[in-house]
């Protein structure tokens, strides 16, 4: 409040919530939510209507309000009840703060602080897992939920979150040992070593594990030499036959098979084998309705209408989540929802084709929200929803704004020139 007649302290706290968010992700589901509303609400006196008007019809905003325009009328062609659309709705809301972020971090060159926040909340997550992992009693975990290295939330949010840490200080790592600040560059490479640790000695989701080898993958052909590349490929082959000789891989993988051969032959209720049946069934309700789809939260309706077989069995399971990003649009939303969604990420991926850190971070939030909603529906569920959100919002408008090349306040020259109210620097 005592900051509403000076510009340059309103854009620095609408900053510094967005910090706040970053640094609860990791933590808490209710505190995003809190915070997030109070940024709504610093952001809001700020905006300035005819320059945010225009940024909404760049590639980058419109995809996204696209989106939920279509889930919200979804709604009127589903045959689920009111209270199961409205609800379905919500996962794709978050989408509207995409456009906000970018017009605000255009504006502003703390967009850095936001990943540093995050960066820093990871590591203490890091440090509470492998606390946890020696005195399982020392989590927030009730009795009958706790799992090995897992403070507060899940083992998945958990392995996003490593992953996407351990990969995005590949950047930092390889600048500062290219100007000879080894010692820097050194610690930061031991904390994405003790990411990656965490991951292979106390616990990952199989997503994580499946798909860091592909991030990795983009980074070394973005940013390294051909001999980078080779030396990069050597190593990641090296590590994945040792890792797959390990005891503990060797179990995942025959888990895996023996959930598969479960399914098949007994229609037991197995991780792998449920997958392919959500799956299975997700392509048939597609072609009954390709292209607008069935209507917005009308999955769980259809799963109910196609079990069969006894309770138990994995034919008979209803879910609300077919398990995979594309499948779950496709449902709602047909081929027109399908074409929007991948609009979205193909404009997010161009958007980061520069050089610099915060491109290689916007990049790889995109590259792994890609990848990851091959296996599961991340776009729409909070944790990694907000993730993509905040990721993308933040390192976008810092690339469009030119890592907000303005005043003292961080304001854009760009802004400045395109509102008639404009937030002038501080005097």
């Amino acid at each position: 409040m005592a900051a509403r007649r000076d510009p340059a302290a309103q854009i620095r706290n609408i900053d510094l919530l967005t910090v706040l968010i970053a640094v609860l992700l990791p933590w808490s589901t209710s505190g995003v939510a809190i915070a997030s509303l109070l940024w709504l609400i610093a952001l809001i006196p700020t905006l300035d209507v005819r320059a945010f008007a225009q940024s909404l019809k760049r590639p980058v905003s419109a995809p996204p309000i696209a989106l939920f325009v279509l889930a919200l009328a979804g709604t009127l062609w589903s045959d689920a009840p009111w209270g199961a659309r409205l609800y379905a709705v919500g996962p794709a809301a978050k989408l509207l703060v995409l456009p906000l972020l970018l017009y605000h971090f255009e504006r502003t060159p703390r967009g850095k602080w936001v990943f540093v926040g995050f960066l820093v909340s990871c590591a203490l997550m890091l440090a509470m897992s492998w606390i946890v992992a020696f005195a399982p009693a020392f989590t927030f975990k009730p009795v009958n939920e706790r799992v090995c290295g897992v403070f507060v939330k899940n083992y998945i949010d958990q392995s996003q979150e490593f992953a996407l840490c351990a990969l995005a200080l590949a950047f930092p790592v390889m600048a500062l040992w290219k100007e000879d600040r080894r010692r820097p560059a050194a610690w930061l490479f031991l904390l994405a070593l003790a990411f990656v640790a965490n991951m292979v000695f106390v616990i990952a989701s199989r997503t994580a594990l499946a798909t860091m080898p592909l991030m990795l993958a983009v980074f070394a052909f973005r940013y390294l030499p051909w001999r980078g590349i080779v030396a990069v490929g050597i190593v990641t082959l090296v590590a994945g036959a040792a890792w797959a000789t390990a005891p503990r891989m060797c179990r995942t993988i025959d888990t895996i098979a023996r959930d598969f051969e479960l399914y098949q032959e007994r229609n037991i209720p197995t991780s792998a084998g449920l997958r392919i049946e959500y799956w299975t069934k997700s392509l048939r309700f597609i072609g009954e309705a390709p292209l607008v789809g069935h209507g917005t939260g009308s999955i769980r309706g259809l799963f109910e209408k196609a079990a069969t077989g006894g309770a138990a069995g994995a034919s008979a399971q209803v879910v609300a989540n077919p398990h995979n990003q594309t499948l779950s649009v496709a449902i709602q939303w047909g081929a027109i929802g399908v074409v929007l969604l991948y609009a979205m990420w193909l404009s997010h991926l161009l958007l980061f084709r520069g050089e610099g850190l915060v491109a290689w971070v916007g990049l790889l939030v995109v590259v792994q929200n890609v990848l990851s909603s091959l296996f599961n529906s991340h776009l729409f569920d909070f944790h990694e929803g907000w993730m993509y959100v905040l990721g993308v919002g933040v390192a976008g408008g810092t690339v469009l704004g030119g890592a907000g090349m303005g005043g003292r306040d961080g304001v854009s020259a760009a802004t400045q020139r395109g509102s008639r109210d404009s937030i002038r620097p501080a005097t």
